[in-house]
């Protein structure tokens, strides 16, 4: 009886060992993954410096649809069970970045795709990330879907990819899905402006006016909240653009101060309540050496979309339960005047999925990927 106890006892041990030494490797290579974000973002940053452009520049101035929740349900990077990408006939998925962050944004995703067997490409936008053309010159959602635009008008004529919008990217692929319907499978806004025809991508920030008591409630960031607060109602005296034009002390006057504003960039202490409350230290870290300026002219501009072209194309949102800088109220009322084919939900996200939820977001752009 005893041989068989200490039997257990060694066989229970060394099984123990096995799980510490996968969940280190698993640590490890998410360290890794980290690491070379991390000196991307410093080797931007470097060119940045020496570019004189917008970075030197920073200083001076529902219907029947289907709906899921998650809460992050993988751990130890598990993969999707029963997935298999040799069934799908759309493999390649084109993630586009939101205001001020850039094509590093997305590396916790593009390892979890690549290991599922899928093809992600990612996009510089005009003027961010390692795109060095000067914010204060980009003027037009056009000009700053460029990069994008560019991909897809060079994409074989039957290849077909699925989109993939953070935050004000999903105007830009809005923007693509109008012009390129047939060469795009399904997109997917993530906490994303799914704007309507005529609607500015500012509008839809405009709607944010419980950010304010949402953000008195959460003890994280109540500290300084009510300067904070003062400083953000100015911007967020949500039903004036005009107001924010003239008024807003986030502003950039690329082309001096007589001139009409060309770009907008909170202060770092900003960004990290309102778009990293969940997110991992390093990941914060990350993100500001890399946010760049917002253009503001392609946020202002109203964008056209069609019931034949735009109207045509499956579209999906995934709305993040946590996030401060598009509460979980207005997603919801973007999602009630847009009706997309399919609501996912995930708990405990704040305004980047990609950093405090990435096995969640992961899993969905999964699921999205195999519905016929």
């Amino acid at each position: 009886m005893g041989n068989k106890i200490m039997s257990m006892m060694k066989k229970d041990g060394s099984k123990s060992k096995r799980m510490n030494r996968s969940q280190r490797k698993l640590l490890a290579d998410e360290e890794l993954l980290h690491r070379r974000a991390l000196s991307m973002a410093i080797h931007q940053t470097q060119l940045s410096q020496r570019f004189d452009g917008s970075m030197s520049r920073r200083v001076g101035s529902t219907s029947t649809r289907k709906q899921r929740t998650l809460s992050d349900p993988f751990s130890n990077g598990k993969q999707v069970p029963d997935f298999s990408s040799e069934s799908l006939t759309v493999k390649k998925f084109v993630l586009v970045h939101g205001e001020g962050f850039g094509a590093w944004c997305w590396y916790k995703i593009v390892a979890s795709l690549e290991e599922s067997g899928l093809s992600p490409i990612t996009v510089d936008l005009t003027g961010s990330g390692f795109n060095m053309t000067d914010t204060n010159t980009v003027s037009t959602l056009e000009d700053y879907s460029k990069p994008l635009i560019e991909y897809l008008e060079n994409l074989p004529e039957e290849d077909k990819v699925i989109l993939v919008g953070h935050s004000t990217g999903g105007a830009s692929i809005s923007y693509a899905l109008e012009r390129f319907p047939e060469k795009i499978s399904k997109a997917i806004f993530v906490c994303a402006t799914m704007v309507s025809n005529g609607q500015r991508p500012f509008d839809v920030f405009s709607q944010e006016v419980t950010i304010i008591n949402t953000l008195l409630a959460h003890s994280s960031i109540r500290e300084n909240a009510m300067a904070y607060c003062e400083k953000l109602s100015t911007m967020l005296q949500l039903g004036s653009a005009e107001k924010f034009m003239k008024e807003s002390q986030f502003l950039i006057y690329g082309n001096g101060k007589d001139e009409p504003p060309t770009g907008f960039m909170f202060e770092k202490q900003h960004m990290k309540g309102l778009y990293f409350n969940q997110s991992p230290n390093k990941d914060i870290a990350l993100a500001m050496m890399s946010m760049r300026p917002v253009p503001l002219g392609p946020m202002m501009e109203k964008v056209t979309l069609t019931a034949e072209r735009y109207g045509k194309g499956r579209r999906f949102y995934v709305q993040t339960l946590d996030d401060l800088a598009l509460s979980p109220d207005v997603q919801e009322k973007l999602v009630r005047e847009n009706s997309p084919e399919g609501v996912y939900k995930i708990k405990g996200s704040d305004h980047s999925p990609f950093f405090s939820k990435p096995q969640s977001l992961h899993k969905i752009l999964l699921e999205i990927a195999q519905i016929p």
